[in-house]
């Protein structure tokens, strides 16, 4: 395949510690193989990690900046998820060396000085916004509140940690037993912006509701971090054809199925990482067809020659790629 970017630098980093933190979520620990200084990284940064089953996925940074001897992410095992999770949990273990890019941030803390700062966080959202409260504790500050939603305390990450007396009457952590009759009503604490700034990762539904309350607020006090989102399948998508230049192979991509898991089931690997159309890891060029882009990457020019094998489709019968 020919290549359209060039490759970004990475990081041979050691697995210094790996340790199951809450059910099904497991804690690493990752170190420079020689000991040296790491690059630097900001609150809501996240790594690129290439996987042993060859997919790369964006995993959060959830320790302080100030620690630049160590990355710690916490990752849950998604069973149904897309085999990232489980690639990383069930084959990388403490010793190991992994691949890694080094720190991205699409989820940066404003540099306005709000009046204070509201997180929410739900399962394994908390990740990102560990690592903002730890900053904002560095620097002497204290005006947050953490509102922090699991199903159950085992399935809860850092919850022995956020009862600390540091966090007594700044984190409630909320359990609701998979009930949504039993979920926690966020509308008192939004229904008025008060001069806070609020950070939010979760679920998607827990973002989309937390975007309905607070419709209201001013776009430069809301931040979410939703680059996990999956692009859906449309009513309205139809099969289409598949070439490859190389070989000449031709595969039928169907409707609700990605050009990018179809060249998968037929053996040929691809590099991905969002898999939503919004990171350009799996860009690919295409020599004849119209594609249909739905990525939030290439411009209007890249369109022209690249697609995005992730969410891309085709409104030709047919599209011919570069591989």
């Amino acid at each position: 395949m020919s290549k359209t970017t060039s490759e970004a630098a990475t990081l041979r980093l050691k697995v210094t510690s790996k340790r199951e933190i809450a059910v099904g979520i497991h804690q690493f620990e990752l170190r420079h193989t020689e000991g040296k200084e790491l690059p630097a990284f900001t609150p809501g940064s996240h790594l690129t990690v290439s996987l042993p089953n060859g997919q790369k996925r964006r995993y959060s940074i959830t320790n302080p900046p100030i620690e630049r001897e160590r990355y710690v992410l916490a990752v849950k095992r998604e069973i149904n998820g897309r085999g990232g999770s489980v690639s990383l949990v069930d084959e990388v273990a403490e010793g190991d060396h992994i691949d890694v890019s080094p720190p991205a941030n699409n989820f940066e803390m404003s540099a306005r000085e709000p009046r204070s700062y509201l997180f929410v966080a739900g399962g394994i959202g908390i990740t990102p916004i560990r690592s903002m409260i730890y900053h904002l504790l560095a620097q002497g500050k204290t005006n947050f509140r953490l509102y922090y939603f699991t199903r159950s305390p085992d399935l809860t990450a850092f919850r022995e940690e956020f009862a600390d007396h540091r966090f007594k009457g700044k984190v409630v952590i909320h359990h609701d037993n998979g009930d949504p009759e039993q979920a926690f009503d966020l509308w008192p604490i939004l229904g008025e912006p008060r001069g806070a700034h609020l950070y939010c990762c979760g679920p998607q539904p827990l973002m989309n509701a937390v975007k309905d309350m607070t419709g209201f607020w001013s776009d430069d006090a809301l931040h979410f971090e939703d680059f996990g989102a999956v692009a859906t399948a449309r009513a309205d998508d139809t099969a289409f054809t598949i070439r490859l230049a190389a070989s000449g192979e031709c595969f039928n991509v169907e409707p609700g199925v990605s050009i990018l898991d179809t060249l998968r089931l037929n053996g040929h690997r691809v590099p991905s990482s969002c898999e939503s159309g919004t990171c350009g890891t799996c860009r690919v060029r295409f020599l004849a067809g119209d594609p249909e882009h739905r990525d939030l990457v290439l411009s209007e020019q890249e369109k022209k020659t690249e697609i995005m094998v992730c969410v891309s489709r085709a409104r030709s019968d047919e599209i011919v790629l570069d591989i």
